[in-house]
């Protein structure tokens, strides 16, 4: 039993998997922000377009339903076969396209929770709409929604293990190659142990972080 865990986990074994668990941890950032940025954007306009701009809110509507209604995995394979360019770049553009959407509805639930009374008395101080959602509500929105998008991040770095779909060089990716060499049931149940473990801790430091932050914000 040693002998075959020393013979998977040399390393140079590791070493490429670790490389891999980075690769994964910055496309996860990466669709992070992106999709905060978008989900942002889409949930203001669907909050609060009217008047001419009416149909908009009915866009992001339709475009947030479709995809929160399919898979991410159908996007990350249609995407990289209808999209030419570096692979990594193609794989933030198609986990953001559908992350944006669930983003959208997690934002839009925090807006629906402030009072509209803010609005009203922000105007009487003389904010303009956009400042009232710059200084008012889009903080206390993001401060509402710190739990639902701690999920949601987690469920980011999780999905990235669909790009070794398409062969890019993640940590489930790169786990796959050294697994390759093994050919032993032992080994192989070695292996997943590790890469459970490793998105166990990226996912539960994550997790404690964004507590530990939360908490500070409660009590300042």
């Amino acid at each position: 039993m040693l002998s075959l865990f020393q013979q998977i986990f040399t390393y140079a074994n590791v070493t490429f998997m670790l490389k891999g668990l980075g690769m994964t941890v910055a496309i996860a950032v990466l669709a992070t922000i992106i999709s905060m940025f978008f989900g942002t954007l889409l949930a203001l306009i669907r909050t609060y377009a009217s008047g001419k701009f009416k149909w908009t809110a009915s866009l992001v509507a339709a475009y947030t339903e479709f995809f929160r209604c399919t898979p991410n995995l159908l996007w990350i394979l249609w995407i990289y076969f209808t999209v030419k360019g570096n692979k990594i770049a193609v794989s933030v553009f198609a986990i953001s396209l559908f992350t944006s959407a669930v983003m959208a509805e997690i934002f839009r639930g925090g807006l629906n929770a402030i009072p509209k009374g803010q609005f009203e008395a922000a105007q009487s101080q003389g904010f303009t709409f956009l400042q009232t959602l710059w200084y008012i509500v889009l903080p206390q929105t993001y401060k509402k929604v710190i739990p639902a998008l701690l999920s949601q991040v987690i469920t980011i770095i999780k999905d990235t293990s669909f790009l070794k779909m398409v062969d890019v060089t993640e940590f489930m990716r790169n786990c796959a190659v050294v697994m390759g060499s093994i050919y032993d049931v032992r080994g192989m149940l070695m292996l997943f142990a590790f890469e459970a473990i490793c998105y166990f801790t990226v996912c539960f430091t994550l997790s404690c972080v964004v507590r530990a932050y939360q908490k500070t914000i409660v009590t300042a």
